[in-house]
Parts: structure tokens; C-alpha cells; sequence
């Protein structure tokens, strides 16, 4: 069929090389890119969410045609935009002497499932092309894990270690002989230590334009964009590595189990979103650390740390994803159904460790990845929430949140909702792993020493309550034989005095 190709660019595909691009003549294309209510609308994205990607497909859109493609831009403020990927393309599709489209494979399904159904829909031939900025494939996965009883991440990013090569010596075992340095990982941090801090990015034009339409037609979405801080060109995006690189990576293996009130970044990259959305490419930025390592410049544990959480954690996470399938969002293992409470929303309550987690999330749409699992997602599992309105908040509320790496996170490795397919054990802990890894203990209401009372820590109580009356589906777990024997052996008028704590607390929560 003769025409031009429709090439559509989704808001995670902002990589100057994605696959649908790679070696093609731009003369014979047109490249789609749409902001859409479909997309803005199916959850309540935090309005920074909203206004980086948004500006980064803005940029993203210019630097695409200053490399000589045409660039078809469907603005939110266009009359004509139908908000919805199947009236855009049927739209560019009258406008365009199109004969076919191509595509990189969507991240998420009700995306993908979509457009698997253009080629019917639209009656011209569609190319579905891999995304090649990930080091394992779908197949790569399946195969890794066909017949294995557990599908434990380690295993799996040992695999991605020999396949990309990273942090081998000449014979191919890991470098300094252990393949992971996660107990070198967690030192608690002092308030006193130099904290380096990421790059505020001044918004450009471009910027201020979207921030100013996010502020009206979003103002009934969470978050705040006073604190708009995202680089939205790869170009920033490269500062914000070199800044990470150089000034936070040294440190970064030894604190980033760490958390300080008032410090929400401490030696984390802030570069997931660039990640997630394409402005970086993770294996460069991978090889990147690799060579500050030999160069002598930052500690083992630094570079494997970090490289464990890009092809560790992230491709991992990708893979159980697309392997569970659709209905991996409906799993409720423990039956949690408690409503999600209002102060997630607001940060407002007496918990000091959630208010600063919370808070700083409504704020900067960030927070690192021991406040989401062992503070709000710790909470929300201890407290029984229903999974899905917990999946549903991080899906919303986090500038790096897309539903393949975000739902696995939160259904299965902080709400253990999937049974145990991704985690060994639940993530669950009383308020005594906060007051070691932090000093928000320190400045709260209540004490963390303390199981009941009117000032006892919440956590406590919920914790032990959350083991009692989980222990029918999880008093096998071995992994938790400790506490349920530290529990058994507590005289009944302590273990009711601890029900009762927790009833009181959940009862005014809801």
C-alpha cells in the first residue's frame, strides 16, 4: 500500500531513538504525538505528573524536528482534539496520505491491547515494534523464568549482569566476588553530613505555558506545582546525571536505605522519570556507573547498588508485569479492604513519618524507594488497605509512576497482595526499622517505643495486629517464624492490649 507511515510517539517514548525510528528516511513519515484527557483522566495524576510530561513532549516534539521529521503535535487546547488515541490517529489518518502506521510496543496493557486492535479498526497494515531500551525481552523473561518455582529478583538480575556485562572481572564472576552489596546499604543517616542537592531547572517558555494549563484545567487534581523542579530536555536531563554522578553517587551505596526529615532527596538520582519516559537510557547511564567505579571515583557498593535497582529491580519489575497478564491488578491475597484514609491525599496526621513522606510527595511528585515501601506502603499493608486503592494512589501520585513498573512495586512487593510471587516475605515492620533508618521518630507525637497508650506509635500495634490476624495465610512463612514465635510467647493480656490498640487506631481511621 503506497502512503506515508504513521509513526505514533507515546508520553514514555521520548527517545530521539526509539525503535519505530531507528535508520528510516524522515521524509516518508509523520510523527504523531497527542496530549490527551484519555490518558490524563483515567486516574487523578498529580499535576507536576501532568505538567513534566507535557513539556517534556513539547521539547521533545521540537528536537524531533530539528532532526528533520515532521511532527504532527495534537495540543491539549486544540478544538479539534478528541482526547483519545483512537480519534487521533483516525484523525491523522484523514489528514495524512497515510498507508500504514508503526509503533514501539506501549509499556502498559489497556495501551497495548489498544492498539493491537488498530490494524481491524483502521483497515491499513500496523508494525508493532520492540521496545529496545530495555536489556531483556518479553521472551528473554519468559525463558528466564519457565519451570522455576520462585521468581526471585536476584536470580534474575545475576542473568542481566552476564548479559550486559556489568561488574565483571575478565572471568566473568562479579566484581569484589559477591554479586550484591545490599547489607552494605544501610547505614542510617545524620543530619550534620553534606547533603548534595539536584538541579533545580528554571521553566522556559514551554514550560510555563503547560504549567499554566495543568493549573487550570487540573486544579482538582493531588499534588502542589509550586515546587516544579523536572528538566524537561534530555539535555537537562544530562545535567541532572552529570550532577548525580558526580556529587551524589559516592555516598549513595552507604545512605540510600536512609530517610531525614525536611530531606527528600538525600543521595538518590531523581532520574526516574527520565528514565521511565525516555530523556536517558538506562544502560548508558548503567555503563556510566560502571566506569566511575574502575576510575576509582565511587565505592563498589555505590555502583552496584545503583545498577542493581536500573537492571536489577526495573527490568525485573517489567517482566512480571507482562508475564502475570491483566488480572494481576485484581489479586487481594490477604484480603485487605480498607479504604484508602484521607491524610494520603493531604499528609495531614500526628505520624511524623508519614507526613513528611507524604507531604514531600504532594509537593515534588517524588519519593525514594525505602519511604515508598517501608512508610506508606508499610503503613497502608499493616493497616489493611485494599491494594488496589493503595496501586491506584502510587499510580497517581509519582512523576516516575507508569502502571508496568508501579502496579509489581506496590501490589506485589509492598502489599503482598500477589501472594508472594515477587516478594518472600511481606514488607511489614513496626515503628522501631523507622527509628533506625531515620529521625522522623524524633520529632513525632507519639513514641516508638511504646505498643499502647494514647502516645504509643501506631506502627506497633499495627504491626503484631497485622501478623495475628493474617496468620492463618502467612504463619507457614518461614521467613516470619521469629515474630510469630515472639508473638505466641507474649502472655494473652498483652496480645489482647495490642488488638485493642489497633482496633481503637483503625476504627478512628476509618
Amino acid at each position: 500500500m503506497s502512503g506515508k507511515i504513521l509513526i505514533p510517539i507515546l508520553g514514555d517514548q521520548l527517545s530521539i531513538d526509539i525503535s519505530a525510528l531507528e535508520g528510516e528516511d524522515p521524509d516518508q513519515y509523520v510523527l504523531l504525538m497527542m496530549e490527551l484527557s484519555e490518558e490524563t483522566a483515567y486516574v487523578r495524576h498529580h499535576k507536576a505528573k501532568i505538567a513534566y510530561i507535557f513539556s517534556a513532549m513539547r521539547h521533545h516534539a521540537k528536537a524531533l524536528e530539528a532532526r528533520g521529521w515532521s511532527v504532527d503535535y495534537i495540543a491539549w487546547s486544540d478544538p479539534e482534539n478528541s482526547g483519545s488515541f483512537w480519534g487521533e490517529v483516525a484523525r491523522a489518518l484523514e489528514r495524512h496520505s497515510i498507508g500504514s502506521i508503526r509503533i514501539t510496543e506501549a509499556g502498559e496493557w489497556r495501551v497495548m491491547a489498544m492498539i493491537e486492535n488498530w490494524e481491524q479498526k483502521f483497515g491499513i497494515p500496523v508494525t508493532i515494534c520492540p521496545d529496545d531500551r530495555f536489556v531483556a525481552t518479553h521472551q528473554d523473561f519468559a525463558d528466564w523464568a519457565e519451570g522455576k518455582k520462585q521468581l526471585r529478583m536476584e536470580y534474575f538480575y545475576r542473568e542481566m549482569r552476564r548479559k550486559t556485562g556489568l561488574l565483571l572481572d575478565e572471568d566473568g564472576n562479579p566484581e569484589g566476588g559477591e554479586w550484591n552489596y545490599d547489607t552494605a546499604n544501610r547505614k542510617p543517616a545524620k543530619g550534620d553530613l553534606e547533603i548534595p542537592q539536584p538541579i533545580r531547572f528554571r521553566p522556559d517558555e514551554i514550560t510555563l505555558d503547560v504549567l499554566a494549563l495543568v493549573a487550570e484545567q487540573f486544579a482538582d487534581h493531588p499534588g502542589s506545582l509550586e515546587q516544579f523542579h523536572f528538566a524537561v530536555t534530555h539535555e537537562e536531563a544530562m545535567r541532572q546525571k552529570r550532577q548525580f554522578l558526580d556529587e551524589a553517587l559516592p555516598r549513595f551505596g552507604d545512605y540510600q536505605d536512609a530517610m531525614l526529615s525536611g530531606q527528600p532527596f538525600l543521595w538518590h538520582s531523581i532520574l526516574s522519570p527520565y528514565i521511565n519516559s525516555g530523556l536517558l537510557d538506562p544502560l548508558d547511564l548503567c555503563r556510566e556507573v560502571e566506569q566511575r567505579y574502575h576510575d576509582g571515583e565511587v565505592p563498589l557498593n555505590a555502583a552496584e547498588g545503583f545498577i542493581r535497582q536500573i537492571i536489577g529491580w526495573r527490568e525485573y519489575m517489567r517482566g512480571i508485569y507482562w508475564r502475570e497478564g491483566p488480572d494481576y491488578v485484581d489479586r487481594n491475597f490477604l484480603e485487605a479492604q480498607r479504604p484508602l484514609p484521607d491524610f494520603y491525599y493531604s499528609g495531614d496526621t500526628d505520624m511524623h513519618c508519614l507526613a513528611e513522606a507524604i507531604g514531600q510527595t504532594l509537593d515534588l511528585a517524588y519519593a525514594h524507594h525505602i519511604q515508598r515501601l517501608m512508610i506508606t506502603g508499610n503503613f497502608a499493608l499493616i493497616a489493611g488497605l485494599q491494594p488496589q486503592a493503595v496501586h491506584q494512589w502510587y499510580l497517581e501520585i509519582y512523576a516516575d509512576a507508569y502502571e508496568w513498573v508501579e502496579l509489581p512495586n506496590t501490589l506485589g512487593m509492598s502489599q503482598f497482595a500477589d501472594g508472594g510471587i515477587i516478594a518472600s516475605k511481606p514488607y511489614a515492620s513496626s515503628g522501631n526499622y523507622i527509628n533506625k533508618m531515620s529521625d522522623y521518630c524524633q520529632h513525632c507525637r507519639y513514641d516508638v517505643k511504646q505498643r499502647v497508650g494514647d502516645d504509643a506509635c501506631p506502627f506497633n500495634a499495627l504491626y503484631w495486629d497485622f501478623l495475628d490476624r493474617n496468620q492463618e495465610k502467612l504463619g507457614e512463612n518461614h521467613r516470619l517464624a521469629m515474630p510469630y514465635r515472639t508473638w505466641e510467647g507474649m502472655d494473652p493480656n498483652s496480645r489482647d492490649e495490642i488488638r485493642n490498640q489497633a482496633k481503637n487506631f483503625l476504627d478512628q481511621l476509618s
